[in-house]
């Protein structure tokens, strides 16, 4: 039952059915949700920094690319998040609340709501994992999603407010990524180069031996010194080495 702090309700019909579970499930449950809401981006971010270790130990360019622009796009998603904030200037549900009646206390006035700023990370953040590491999919969707609604069930934000922010964040790096890898592999290819970045951009830049041509242009010169003989064919050698021409023969008339 929604206590009578929670009866005028915030205008959300279901942001105050979320409030009211919240309400009722055991103290140890809100203080998990109340832990993780705070704390699980780190989550994610430790995921995107062992999606970048796993690519540079690979070696490809092109992965060591998008593991590092799927992070840089994810602070490109933040800063629009922040932007529309400004923008829209929407409250928290909770001012509509009598302080004390979600289980985090309500931000303060000018912390706008719309869109989320953790949605917003948590989604970008899927998405880039999404695209570095994609064995991971079903695990950073299922801690994004988590992460949105842990920050309804606290009850800092309207359901459209961890949508939204968890469609810009993904859409954001989805682009990013889709724009920009082509020219980023370019960089992190020319930065192998470098004696301290290409170490910690790839784990052995330049290790890999170039392939040898097979071409007929890529034969040996007559001059070329000839490689010793094996010892099964030593007797060969020699023999062809004292072979003396035949005469030529002369047919009479």
């Amino acid at each position: 039952m929604i206590p009578a702090a929670r009866a005028s309700g915030s205008g959300s019909v279901l942001y105050d059915g979320i409030i009211g579970f919240a309400d009722a499930v055991p103290g140890p449950v809100q203080s998990l949700f109340a832990v993780y809401t705070k704390l699980g981006l780190l989550v994610l971010g430790f995921l995107c920094l062992l999606a970048w270790w796993r690519a540079r130990a690979g070696g490809e360019p092109r992965a060591v690319a998008v593991s590092l622009l799927g992070p840089a796009a994810t602070v490109v998603a933040y800063a629009l998040s922040e932007l529309v904030k400004v923008l829209v200037a929407q409250d928290r549900p909770c001012r509509d609340l009598i302080a004390g009646s979600t289980v985090l206390t309500c931000p303060e006035v000018g912390d706008w709501s719309f869109p989320s700023n953790h949605a917003t990370i948590a989604g970008a953040a899927a998405m880039a994992l999404i695209l570095a590491w994609r064995r991971l999919m079903p695990w950073v969707v299922a801690l994004a999603v988590l992460m949105a609604f842990s920050r309804v069930f606290v009850g800092v934000h309207y359901p459209h407010d961890v949508l939204v922010g968890l469609l810009l964040g993904a859409v954001v790096v989805w682009l990013v990524v889709r724009l920009l890898s082509t020219q980023a592999e370019r960089l992190v290819t020319h930065l192998q180069r470098h004696r301290v970045l290409g170490r910690l951009l790839v784990a052995a830049p330049g290790a890999r031996s170039p392939e040898v041509p097979t071409s007929p242009l890529s034969r040996e010169p007559d001059d070329a010194p000839r490689r010793p003989a094996s010892p099964a064919e030593e007797p060969t050698v020699r023999m062809q080495q004292y072979r003396r021409p035949e005469p030529p023969q002369h047919r009479g008339r």
